[in-house]
């Protein structure tokens, strides 16, 4: 099967690879790299076209439909910008700190 051929994909991916595509050109994504990342979306959460054989069908369980969203930066911007601040900083000196200890 040459590279680029979507026959072994059922008719459900090539309609969700068709809707991610539709929404990445929405948002301004050039036509080919919205093709790319829509077939990279279906293969992530559907493993790949159709396959044979007992037990090939098996699913990722991470599909990238449920990841991201409204709920990720959610609990971050409900905190004063101060406190991310002194967050960010304790991170920094915690890095730096075990930087210096592995060296």
């Amino acid at each position: 099967m040459p590279q680029g051929d979507k026959s072994a994909y059922t008719d459900k991916q090539k309609r969700k690879a068709e809707h991610i595509e539709e929404s990445y050109e929405k948002r301004g994504v050039s036509e080919k790299d919205a093709e790319g990342r829509a077939w990279a979306t279906v293969n992530k959460d559907d493993g790949g076209g159709k396959k044979s054989g007992s037990g090939r069908g098996a699913s990722t369980g991470n599909p990238a439909a449920h990841k991201g969203g409204k709920i990720g930066g959610e609990a971050s911007a409900s905190r004063p910008a101060s406190e991310r601040s002194a967050s960010a900083k304790k991170a920094a000196a915690t890095r730096k700190r075990n930087e210096q200890r592995a060296s």
